[in-house]
């Protein structure tokens, strides 16, 4: 995405309007402004179904390459994947398929 379409965006986007991008499941999100801080872009990280879709209704939201690396550095810990298994057998099963089959052979 050009600067050039940004720039449109940012000037005639809807606020909180949504934008995608080349990368499946990165979106462009336009923030409204307020009395303390003028509209702005930001990215919005969301998977994405088959169709291209986002699958939530909100997802990560960051406004600089500050908060990306705060945010990758808390994702790299080891022990959020750990206390995200622990939630998993703790929690009632949804329905929805989030752990491997037992029939998906592991390479």
């Amino acid at each position: 995405m050009s600067e050039e379409k940004l720039s449109t965006f940012l000037e005639e986007g809807a606020d909180w309007g949504k934008v995608k991008t080349t990368v499946p499941g990165v979106f462009v999100m336009k923030m409204p402004g307020n009395k303390s801080r003028s509209q702005s872009l930001s990215v919005e990280i969301n998977p994405v179904d088959a169709g291209g879709s986002p699958t939530k209704r909100r997802g990560l939201i960051l406004r600089s390459v500050d908060e990306l690396l705060e945010f990758k550095d808390i994702l790299s810990n080891e022990k959020v994947e750990t206390l995200l298994e622990m939630l998993e057998d703790v929690n009632p099963d949804t329905g929805k398929s989030g752990k491997r089959s037992k029939d998906v052979i592991e390479l």
